[in-house]
């Protein structure tokens, strides 16, 4: 059975009769489809005719004949039958050439809800951004969170249980993985929609992105998300292997990375002066099942990988994440909703008095009274010194929330 995403259901709901566009983005395969589907669904049991409710998916060759906004225009117009509101859904709306002024015309002239996905980040950006100025909201779609796992798994009859955050921690969220129960099947699964996604929103995008390069370089920048990127050790090791990289191309590279949901650039921020810093020097992947793409083995105490899922549950969750800049050190990350914020330490175990003072002693410089919090796989609650500790498992299963201020 399919997972019925209330995180996202929950923000897109009051827009469903709104007359500003949804749109839906985030990497392939993360879900959008089954989304639009269930809200196609929810539509209909609320009472919305099925005759009053369209749904393309772009990329069905049974709609190869819509190219372009003229040819979107007619097939919509074509459809529309009675004077009563029509839901229109358009997947993957980015394949239509000039998309954007077939949106705003319907907007515009017909009595419509517009619900669009795109698996590229440009696609609010350009001629749309200027002819639909304030007539959007976008929802970008992860794939499954920890909790989600496990309410897929209980959705389905699957065993479930709480060390599976181990094989989360492994292989990640990606909706279609949980069909193989193998890891070398599953591992095959990710690298094949991993080149896909890059055959399909990158090399097919521009012709002087070389593919063997593109490929070495972006695992390379997944393999270690979350450190700090040293260009000139890539380019190092271009040169070490008698091939020639520039740092233009590289950052280039990383750009794309972004556009096509495979990466977050998440920015610094100072504490002291209580600003972002324009130069962003951290990348979380998007899903930690493609941090090991080049590799079938995982140090589970690496804890850059359990900082990949802490950001992109604090993503999901609604936050503004940076990473916490303080004189002489930093701190994992700044997570700020609504005007308020917290301060994040992340760690594995807390093993040894050595590493609770690492982790906790993050915060020594910080005079900022906002909540400070070190979270690790520890089940015994370490708090202290107004610090609180928190289990990474229970705050994914949202059985503690975070305080702001």
């Amino acid at each position: 059975m399919k997972l019925k995403r209330e995180i996202y259901l929950q923000q897109i709901r009051p827009y469903y009769d709104s007359d500003i566009i949804k749109v839906i983005t985030g990497v392939r395969r993360s879900g959008k489809s089954i989304l639009l589907e269930t809200i196609k669904d929810e539509l209909i049991d609320n009472g919305i005719a099925g005759d009053n409710i369209i749904y393309i998916n772009l990329e069905d060759m049974d709609y190869e004949y819509i190219v372009d906004a003229s040819d979107l225009n007619e097939e919509i117009k074509n459809r529309i039958t009675n004077d009563g509101k029509y839901y229109i859904f358009l997947d993957e709306v980015q394949h239509v050439d000039r998309f954007e002024k077939a949106l705003a015309s319907f907007r515009a002239t017909l009595n419509v809800s517009l619900f669009v996905t795109g698996s590229n980040s440009t696609l609010l950006s350009g001629e749309m951004s200027t002819l639909l100025t304030g007539r959007t909201v976008e929802f970008e779609i992860l794939p499954f969170s920890f909790l989600e796992m496990k309410q897929y798994f209980e959705l389905n009859k699957m065993e479930w249980n709480e060390d599976m955050f181990y094989d989360y921690l492994k292989w990640g969220g990606f909706p279609l993985r949980f069909d193989y129960k193998d890891g070398k099947a599953i591992h095959r699964y990710l690298s094949n929609l991993y080149e896909s996604i890059v055959n399909r929103d990158i090399v097919s995008k521009s012709r002087s992105t070389d593919k063997k390069n593109f490929m070495e370089i972006s695992l390379y920048i997944l393999a270690n998300a979350g450190k700090e990127l040293s260009v000139d050790n890539i380019v190092a090791a271009f040169k070490k292997n008698n091939k020639e990289i520039s740092r233009r191309t590289i950052y280039n590279y990383i750009e794309r990375m972004k556009k096509a949901y495979l990466i977050h650039g998440v920015g610094r921020y100072n504490i002291a002066g209580k600003t972002a810093l324009g130069n962003r020097e951290k990348q979380y992947a998007i899903d930690v099942g493609f941090r090991i793409i080049n590799t079938n083995t995982i140090n589970y105490e690496d804890t850059f990988f359990l900082e990949n899922i802490i950001y992109n549950e604090l993503i999901t969750r609604g936050f503004t994440v940076f990473a916490g800049k303080t004189y002489k050190g930093e701190v994992d990350f700044v997570a700020i909703k609504e005007g308020k914020k917290c301060f994040i330490q992340v760690a594995y175990l807390l093993s040894s008095e050595t590493t609770i003072k690492r982790e906790f002693g993050a915060y020594s410089k910080i005079t900022d009274a906002s909540p400070k919090y070190v979270m690790s796989l520890d089940k015994v609650d370490l708090s202290h010194d107004g610090i609180v500790h928190v289990n990474i498992i229970d705050f994914l299963l949202r059985k503690v929330d975070l305080m702001l201020t």
